[in-house]
């Protein structure tokens, strides 16, 4: 089933109106936007009136960089839309030494949008695309290790355990280390649907 992004959800961007491909990884580009259609997300590459509110959305242990989500970087990044709404996060971002190549992803979504199966359409969306449209044979994805909801979400998309990151992430809020998990998912593991 293809998504469809009902009329004036975009309105700045009328050219997004209108049934988008089926998925298997295909996207419009749209000048410097990407439309990567999920089941029941759609991921729109970041506008400049996305900034702020998902500045709003952005969980406290995301980053702390005033900049974000537009500091420099090598990451596709977009929004990732559910109906009309603006509901999270995802961006990808390559190794592109070809002894290495591989993908990783990084998400969140809006607190009242979480478990409702959203995320896990939005990484399977993108590690479809980035498998398909950018010929990636590895994927990975790093929670924090006690982030037991992400990891099922990760699971359901393919994405296996390769091992503990200790210490790997630096909280904020208590002031600690805390423990990363290591994912990786390969190309001939991601389910068609999830």
């Amino acid at each position: 089933m293809s998504a469809t992004v009902p009329a004036g959800a975009f309105p700045s961007c009328p050219s997004l109106v209108g049934t988008a491909p089926a998925r298997d990884g295909g996207s419009m580009y749209l000048g410097r936007m990407a439309e990567i259609p999920g089941r029941h997300v759609v991921l729109i590459g970041l506008r400049d009136i996305d900034i702020e509110p998902l500045r709003r959305l952005r969980p406290a242990d995301w980053s702390t960089s005033q900049d974000w989500p537009v500091e420099p970087s090598n990451a596709q990044r977009y929004g990732i839309w559910h109906g009309q709404r603006l509901v999270g996060f995802i961006q990808s971002s390559e190794e592109t030494d070809p002894q290495f190549r591989h993908a990783g992803i990084d998400i969140f979504l809006a607190r009242g949008s979480q478990g409702q199966g959203l995320g896990t359409d939005a990484v399977h969306t993108l590690a479809s695309h980035l498998v398909h449209s950018g010929g990636h044979h590895r994927l990975v994805i790093d929670p924090l290790a006690d982030n037991f909801a992400a990891i099922r979400c990760y699971e359901k998309v393919g994405f296996r355990p390769v091992g503990t990151l200790r210490q790997y992430q630096y909280d904020f809020t208590t002031r600690r280390w805390r423990d990363g998990l290591l994912m990786e998912l390969l190309a001939d593991a991601l389910p068609l649907h999830v």
